[in-house]
């Protein structure tokens, strides 16, 4: 198991970490959690050469993605940096990439009813207006759980706040910043239910957040 305990504080700055290969040939990935070596709840940084490829594999509890850069693909499209895709609990694919791509992907952890298949390509997709300066582009709900893109404008300041089921961040670009350190992009931060923090940017940030989802004791 690795950084299963849902009661910690993780903190992973995944440009400093090294590739591990994963059972197929040129697909490289970076754990961030994993729950067991090849199933069950899993986070990773997953890397795919030029002309690289998975064979079908399911998903019995559910696929969420955030392409990271290149364009990944697999039997129902192509998805270019930026895209956000969830594959239901009990769906499969084979996924590839014809000239490769870098994905966040997060496997085995949705609720059982959240059946909604989702593809949303943030590049040319509405920012809304948030609290404060924040901009947001939200990318899916289910009950507690939120995830969202958020970007916040250079100096932007946010009230302290606790995070109810959790909070998950990703930083796309930028710094983000709270009072217990810097998280420059390519950070992964992981807070447990009821923690609290000030954050802030010196400079204009996006992250990939997801609250409410992790458990509560």
């Amino acid at each position: 198991m690795l950084n299963m305990d849902f009661l910690q504080r993780i903190v992973i700055e995944t440009e400093s970490m090294d590739w591990v290969a994963s059972p197929a040939s040129g697909v490289w990935r970076k754990p961030l959690e994993r729950e067991q070596k090849e199933s069950g709840h899993t986070t990773s940084v997953v890397k795919y050469e030029e002309g690289s490829s998975f064979s079908s594999h399911p998903h019995p509890h559910g696929e969420e993605i955030f392409v990271l850069d290149g364009v990944f693909s697999d039997e129902t499209g192509d998805f270019p940096a930026g895209t956000y895709l969830r594959n239901p609990p009990g769906s499969a694919h084979a996924p590839f990439s014809i000239k490769g791509c870098t994905i966040l992907v997060k496997l085995n952890q949705f609720d059982s009813r959240d059946l909604e298949q989702v593809r949303v390509d943030t590049k040319n997709a509405e920012w809304l207006p948030g609290i404060g300066g924040l901009m947001v582009m939200p990318l899916h709900e289910f009950e507690h759980e939120h995830v969202a893109l958020v970007k916040w404008p250079k100096g932007e300041r946010f009230q302290p706040h606790r995070h109810f089921g959790g909070e998950e961040i990703f930083v796309l670009s930028g710094t983000f910043k709270d009072e217990h350190g810097d998280y420059p992009a390519g950070s992964w931060i992981r807070s447990p239910h009821m923690s609290e923090h000030f954050p802030y940017v010196e400079e204009e940030t996006i992250i990939l957040v997801k609250t409410g989802h992790l458990p509560i004791s």
